[in-house]
């Protein structure tokens, strides 16, 4: 009959090898329901709840000390949660390393400087100015075209420029200085970002209307004639008062449809004209957005 594994003296994630020499857990017990594997040789116990940070600190006992933590990882253990618990770890290694492929972490091959990062668990984590440009280079340009890697990365940024863990002029000047593989769409995307918007997907949307002509202003308030504020605006063309919504699957709930219908009604009255974008044409069809917006711009410029 197999022991039952006492968890107490065991750390929330461990390296398996290590455990079992120690003498805190058996090959056996390794392979029962006490402990649940996170990558090759790591556990944690079954009752330590698994999120992106807990598995970045087991990626970290795998990983040279020289091997650092970046991109959306990075992002998510300094607060901005932008990878979920099982996306992959990811690390920027020197080519020298010979480290991975490992199943669950997504590993460049680039050296950067140590004054980008600082330690963090036997390794070292990257510098928020680091982790706003990795967040872009991480981008395959072979992979994806211009405008599809845009719209991973602009939401992206968007989201780490709201944290206030880096200013906008910092990014500017390390981009400006750097000659990266990527660089150019960088920069592209530090143009276009702006850390007002609310979400990824109106980020998305954002970026899509960019690639149309379309200029918008994200949380854009529309107040009467008086003063009194009507409501916000996901998106905004104030100079035609055409307003672009994103309607993510939370809006079709009751009580947040009534809020909208209400609040539209309001703004409808003050002269403005709603496109109302779904999480399905935001995820297939483009061109119908843009020619919606389109045509609510001409139609608000004829009227």
């Amino acid at each position: 009959m197999a022991t039952v594994l006492d968890t107490q003296h065991l750390p929330d994630v461990f390296r398996g090898s290590e455990a079992r020499r120690a003498g805190l857990i058996t090959a056996g017990q390794l392979r029962g329901p006490g402990v649940r594997r996170l990558f090759q040789d790591v556990y944690a116990p079954a009752h330590v709840t698994v999120t992106h940070e807990l598995r970045c600190r087991g990626a970290a006992l795998l990983a040279p000390e020289e091997a650092v933590l970046t991109g959306r990882s990075a992002a998510t253990v300094r607060g901005v949660e932008l990878a979920k618990p099982y996306d992959p770890v990811e690390f920027a290694v020197p080519e020298k390393h010979r480290f991975g492929p490992i199943v669950g972490i997504h590993i460049r091959r680039t050296e950067v400087p140590r004054a980008e990062t600082r330690s963090w668990h036997g390794i070292r984590i990257a510098r928020p100015a680091r982790i706003a440009l990795d967040l872009l280079l991480r981008l395959s340009p072979r992979k994806r075209s211009w405008v599809r890697r845009l719209r991973i990365g602009v939401p992206d940024l968007d989201a780490f420029l709201r944290a206030k863990l880096v200013r906008r002029r910092e990014l500017e000047k390390l981009f400006m200085g750097r000659r990266n593989r990527g660089i150019r769409l960088a920069r592209h995307a530090l143009l276009l970002s702006d850390r007002r918007a609310e979400s990824l997907p109106e980020s998305e949307l954002r970026v899509v209307l960019a690639a149309g002509g379309f200029a918008v202003v994200p949380q854009y308030n529309v107040r009467s004639r008086r003063g009194r504020l009507l409501g916000r605006l996901d998106l905004a063309m104030e100079e035609c008062k055409v307003a672009i919504e994103y309607d993510g699957r939370w809006h079709e709930e009751p009580s947040q449809r009534q809020r909208d219908h209400e609040r539209r009604r309001r703004i409808t009255g003050e002269g403005w004209r709603f496109v109302v974008v779904t999480a399905e044409q935001l995820a297939t069809d483009f061109a119908s957005i843009l020619e919606a917006v389109r045509t609510a711009q001409r139609a608000q410029l004829a009227g």
